[in-house]
């Protein structure tokens, strides 16, 4: 149902009542993409809004405050397509937003039999069959580099619609959960008073994101020995053999969370109890932005143009070398762009940005006290 005080809105859209929105694939957009969530639920506060998502990740949006429902999306398989097109058709859905960009993802929506049907319009394929929507910006032959939160919610602005202001990232966690996260860590040891600062070593992208081994042992004895802090290393599917490497390595007591297999969703309260979380260029560094925990990040063959946005609380760290960024996912030389960022910059950059959110805090306290 239309709410009247969204007079911009494309009129054609006045009338919808079911939206089906086709989330990102990595973990990193689909938080970068949440204020497009938001934005939905502000201008279609009657309609069912159902999330079509990987099944991976549905744990990341499924207890916020935007979808009525969350669909897995496992299309890559024959029986996997035939599903998510079967329960896609059975809503009956007005319109679809496709906040992905390949080929395959759209030749799914355009199965779903959906009449409206809006996404970027980035080749022919999508330019001619597509409800509507914006082109990417170009940068010569190439597509310029933006924020990716900017660029999920241009497809807002080509429909007029209103947004949050400032529009962030967002995540929401339910007392379930919370007291999941609560047992898990009382199980580790961590009490309500302890500094926990959290490293997160891995990358699903591939090993060119991935800081060293031994650099990550270094901080983690000199975190401990320095800030007193105890240390949690959160571990992605295949990351296990990183995250016994650096417990091998260190001198300090890490609690390695490789074992328990942690979900997506589990996550995400105890990326919020950290102090502050290290993290290579992946998915959980958008959980603490999105969480305003402080965040020290390394980038090295990734464009940082792409995630520069709600930056208050993080510090990236990144190396200006000649093959950076190279996007590729196995660096073919010496890894230059993460060997030459040493433990004792970014410890520097830890205490820096701990004593920043620390004058923060002091100041909004300031603040209410007057």
């Amino acid at each position: 149902m239309w709410d009247k005080k969204h007079e911009q809105m494309i009129p054609s859209l006045k009338s919808v009542n079911i939206i089906v929105i086709r989330l990102p694939n990595w973990v990193g957009d689909i938080v970068m993409a949440s204020p497009v969530y938001e934005t939905l639920r502000l201008n279609f506060p009657e309609a069912t809004i159902i999330a079509c998502v990987r099944g991976y990740a549905r744990g990341i949006v499924e207890h916020g405050p935007w979808f009525n429902q969350v669909i897995d999306c496992n299309d890559k398989t024959l029986a996997g397509l035939r599903k998510v097109v079967k329960d896609v058709r059975q809503l009956d859905a007005d319109m679809a937003l496709l906040l992905t960009n390949s080929n395959h993802s759209f030749i799914t929506a355009k199965l779903w039999g959906i009449p409206k049907v809006y996404g970027y319009r980035r080749n022919l394929l999508r330019r001619y069959f597509l409800t509507g929507g914006p082109k990417p910006q170009k940068q010569g032959k190439d597509y310029k580099p933006i924020p990716m939160q900017e660029y999920y919610l241009e497809l807002c602005r080509y429909l007029q619609l209103d947004m949050p202001e400032p529009p962030c990232s967002k995540l929401y966690t339910t007392p379930e959960l919370d007291a999941l996260c609560a047992k898990r860590l009382a199980h580790y040891g961590i009490e309500d008073d302890h500094f926990l600062i959290g490293l997160n070593p891995g990358a699903s992208y591939g090993a060119s994101k991935c800081w060293p081994i031994k650099y990550f042992a270094k901080l983690a004895d000199m975190v401990q020995s320095q800030l007193k802090a105890k240390i949690i290393l959160f571990v992605g599917p295949g990351e296990e053999e990183i995250a016994e490497a650096i417990v091998a390595a260190s001198k300090a007591e890490i609690i390695n969370t490789g074992p328990d297999k942690i979900d997506l969703a589990e996550l995400k309260p105890l990326i919020r109890r950290c102090a502050l979380l290290v993290t290579n260029d992946t998915g959980p560094r958008h959980y603490a932005v999105a969480f305003d925990v402080p965040t020290v990040v390394l980038i090295g063959p990734t464009n940082p143009e792409y995630t520069a946005t709600n930056l208050q609380f993080t510090s990236v760290i990144r190396r200006d070398i000649p093959c950076s960024p190279c996007h590729k996912r196995i660096c073919p030389t010496k890894h230059q762009c993460m060997v030459e960022i040493s433990p004792e910059m970014v410890f520097a950059e830890v205490k820096s940005i701990l004593r920043e959110k620390a004058d923060h805090e002091t100041g909004i306290l300031s603040e209410k006290m007057d």
